[in-house]
């Protein structure tokens, strides 16, 4: 229903001088879509007032509200071309009254869990990148099209947000920051098993895809009021700290059905992990960590086991932030079960003596479109130490690819062999004595498969290589700075 208002969108995008990529096309689509969801969800609380008698005190000024400055309509309901703002009239308004006003938000509002200081942190970092009114002027005019009404609409909207993020995931080599495959993502999810009641935490949330597939997961039952409650407000907890993927990440979960997501704009690794109390921690923790990126020594300093790589140090949050007996799944780089380094050996060893890291999910390559990198999902309870390492090799059975992603089918069978810890052509158990006690490693080794390796597929090797010559470039940036 809303499909073509979407691609209508983006055709004026396309157009604009100031949005080049689909990174653009998502964030100035976001900002609009927040501020029309904002305007329906206010309107329709006026009206649920007004039936009981009762005055609704809207967030929004009324000359800053949706229906004022980016749809006014005369008293048929049809649109009033004489009082709406085109041209370099809209974009003055835009940059010069509407921005700084919405901004404003977060210092006026009484506390972070607010949907007003989530209005003032988005808008304290995106920007209109318009420079055409006239275009932004048709955008309105598509976007005011899409309705919050009912869940129906919410669900195709969110289907719709979805796959603008997948799009934009697969814009460029940082696809894995921005996207992590749904099938993968709700496998994790069916492993770890969350319920109504737990709080849930993912400290890299990017565009909050744990966290809404987490709630879709723990809707399905039939829920109590207060059951309801508990999801909207005390379930889900997420950090970022990249500003359109912080956007992304709200509005993500408020087309999913959470009016005020628990998502902190912040850099995740810069909190002391020494610091944590008990009633900061969760008790699930699903996650995707960026990797490959690299952390100051000063942000090192907060962990036990001091590395730049930032997919490790994420790891080391995660379980420090785990409640004991609570249940983590975390995507990380295959090369983690391996390394050789001190860093990754004291890194294995801490998660293998504090942790019981039950499963190791091995997934093929370019499971995430645009990253270079074999990945590996980490499945761990917190409080007691390895017994035995289940591990499971995902092997869809055909080259994946941008036409041919990662599907829920392929999953299907470790999810079922997970809950026995069942053997199989593809999953095998190793006990934890029979792990090195000087090396921890943990790589993945097939008893069970044939000696005889397939041909890779070439644009295997060439994404590996440019990976490789991306983190010898790294180092020897590293090296330089140390001269």
């Amino acid at each position: 229903m809303f499909e073509q208002a979407f691609k209508n969108i983006d055709d004026v995008l396309w157009k604009e001088a100031g949005c080049t990529t689909e990174l653009d096309y998502t964030e100035q689509t976001s900002w609009l879509l927040f501020l029309k969801y904002l305007d329906d969800l206010e309107q329709e609380r006026a009206m649920e007032a007004e039936l009981v008698g009762k005055d609704y005190e809207f967030i929004i000024d009324g000359q800053y509200r949706w229906s004022s400055w980016a749809a006014p309509k005369t008293k048929d309901g049809n649109f009033d071309h004489d009082n709406a703002l085109t041209g370099d009239d809209l974009v003055d308004f835009v940059n010069r009254d509407l921005f700084p006003y919405l901004r404003g938000f977060k210092e006026r509002a009484s506390s972070p869990d607010t949907i007003e200081y989530k209005i003032g942190e988005i808008f304290g970092e995106i920007k209109n990148k318009f420079q055409s009114g006239y275009s932004l002027r048709d955008a309105l005019e598509y976007m005011d099209e899409l309705s919050f009404g009912s869940q129906k609409e919410k669900h195709e909207l969110s289907h719709l947000y979805e796959a603008k993020i997948r799009n934009m995931g697969n814009a460029g080599r940082n696809g894995g920051e921005y996207y992590t495959p749904r099938p993968l993502i709700r496998a994790m999810v069916q492993v770890v098993k969350p319920k109504v009641g737990e709080t849930i935490y993912d400290g890299a949330v990017g565009s909050a895809g744990f966290l809404c597939e987490s709630y879709e997961f723990l809707k399905k039952g039939k829920l109590t009021t207060t059951q309801l409650k508990t999801l909207q407000e005390t379930t889900f907890y997420g950090k970022e700290k990249k500003s359109l993927a912080y956007v992304i990440g709200i509005m993500n979960m408020i087309l999913h059905g959470i009016e005020a997501p628990n998502i902190i704009h912040t850099n995740t690794l810069a909190e002391n992990v020494s610091d944590l109390q008990e009633k900061d921690r969760f008790d699930v923790i699903l996650a995707n960590p960026p990797f490959g990126g690299k952390e100051r020594k000063e942000v090192q300093q907060n962990f036990q086991v001091k590395t730049g790589e930032t997919a490790f140090l994420f790891l080391q949050h995660f379980m420090k932030y785990l409640k004991a007996g609570g249940r983590a799944a975390v995507v990380i780089k295959n090369t983690f079960l391996s390394n050789s380094d001190n860093a990754s050996k004291a890194l294995r060893k801490e998660l293998l003596e504090t942790c019981n890291l039950h499963t190791i999910l091995d997934c093929p390559a370019k499971t995430f479109l645009g990253a270079g990198v074999k990945t590996v999902v980490l499945f761990f309870e917190k409080g007691a130490p390895t017994r035995k390492v289940w591990y499971y090799q995902l092997d869809p059975g055909r080259s994946l690819g941008k036409t041919n992603p990662l599907n829920d089918d392929d999953l299907k069978e470790f999810v079922e062999l997970q809950v026995s810890f069942a053997d199989s052509e593809k999953s095998w158990s190793v006990n934890a004595a029979e792990i090195s006690q000087d090396t921890f490693e943990l790589s993945v080794k097939n008893p069970n498969a044939n000696t005889e390796q397939p041909l890779r597929d070439p644009d295997e090797i060439i994404e590996e290589i440019i990976a490789l010559d991306e983190q010898s470039s790294m180092i020897l940036k590293d090296i330089r700075g140390m001269l």
